[in-house]
């Protein structure tokens, strides 16, 4: 009986030599640091009205996002002669968050039935949910670091940094797709090995897996969340420090936009990021693998990524409640097309503490 047992070295021997051609990452078996099974798993069994109530949260998300985010892009080109640098750049954080949407659909059937679209498909939506994280939060680093130039060195900086702005966002997408080229190396449609149904997963195989994690997880974590992470804090920090020592209410208005938006992306991405952590420490060894431990972090994983999509139909919202130019420069657009008459942006102007004021001043905040 002993020597019909074959041990994770010996698996990857007979891989080396051309045996095993099609193992593929097994989904539902708790996976050793060799990457190998260690444990069969059970494949928890979701109920067919969880995974229509998921599919529902994207189709509605999805909705608001293309309606939400289409008129912030609307908003702010249209007030090209009145556009800030942050303008700028939260005019590139919804065209993100607009692209992200149009894949929910696919995410939302996925959830449902079984991943039906090929290849392909499976690594280009992937890329968009990968670039939409990365470019938000680097976007939103940019942000931060823009207002501490414009509150703590005043207008000087903020004159001489606009001609560079439009370079900083072509590196942010260039950088963003950069962190996402693992998906398009390593995703895969493959079929679960418990069940007949089609995943969407990465593919690594080998003797290095545990390895490849910590690279294709670790690294883009650190330079793409933790790193601006730790930029929003400090610029942030020393700019709420010096802006509360002066009594500029309409700067300390344009801040609690701002402030909204990090928060509320903070709430919506950082509990995947935490599940996503401790999902690679346990494909790596660090975390002891069972049953019940693959289970928790699955579900978190489910749970916390729902949250996360969730985030590409929110930001539309804190401008229309929070920031008051916003809603006044719609007002703008509908008395321009003829929707509504002049008196009804009198009457708001009056019934408001909006005021107008000169030179380049964002049109969304």
């Amino acid at each position: 009986m002993a020597s019909s047992e074959i041990s994770g070295e010996d698996l990857i021997n007979l891989k080396d030599q051309g045996f095993l051609e099609n193992y593929t990452y097994n989904l539902d078996y708790t996976l050793g640091p060799d990457g190998f099974s260690a444990e069969p798993c059970q494949p928890q069994n979701v109920t067919v009205s969880i995974k229509y109530i998921v599919a529902f949260i994207y189709i509605l998300v999805c909705i608001l996002s293309l309606l939400g985010n289409s008129l912030v892009i609307l908003v702010v080109s249209y007030n090209k002669g009145n556009r800030s640098v942050t303008d700028v750049y939260l005019l590139n954080l919804a065209i993100a968050d607009l692209l992200f949407a149009l894949t929910l659909p696919i995410w939302a059937v996925y959830r449902v039935h079984e991943w039906i679209f090929g290849t392909f498909m499976c690594k280009i939506i992937s890329v968009l949910k990968e670039v939409n994280f990365y470019s938000g939060i680097l976007l939103l680093a940019f942000i931060s670091f823009d207002r501490y130039l414009a509150i703590v060195y005043a207008t000087r900086a903020a004159t001489e940094k606009r001609h560079w702005v439009k370079f900083v966002c072509i590196g942010i997408w260039l950088f963003s797709f950069l962190c996402s080229l693992p998906v398009i190396c390593f995703r895969e449609v493959f079929p679960s090995p418990n069940s007949s149904h089609m995943v969407c997963y990465e593919d690594i195989g080998g003797n290095r897996t545990a390895e490849w994690r910590v690279v294709l997880r670790i690294l883009p974590q650190v330079f793409g969340f933790l790193l601006p992470l730790k930029i929003m804090i400090i610029c942030y920090g020393i700019t709420l420090h010096r802006l509360y020592q002066t009594k500029n209410n309409q700067k300390k208005k344009a801040m609690r936009v701002i402030l909204a938006v990090v928060l509320i992306f903070l709430f919506c991405w950082l509990p995947y990021n935490i599940a996503l952590l401790f999902d690679t420490f346990l494909r790596t060894g660090v975390i002891t693998d069972t049953c019940l431990v693959r289970n928790r972090i699955d579900d978190a994983l489910l749970g916390t990524e729902i949250l996360g999509f969730a985030h590409s139909c929110i930001n539309p919202f804190i401008y229309a409640f929070i920031g008051q130019k916003f809603r006044n420069n719609f007002l703008k657009i509908l008395i321009s097309r003829g929707i509504i008459s002049k008196e009804i942006l009198i009457r708001y102007r009056k019934g408001s503490t909006f005021s107008t004021s000169s030179g380049n001043t964002s049109t969304t905040l």
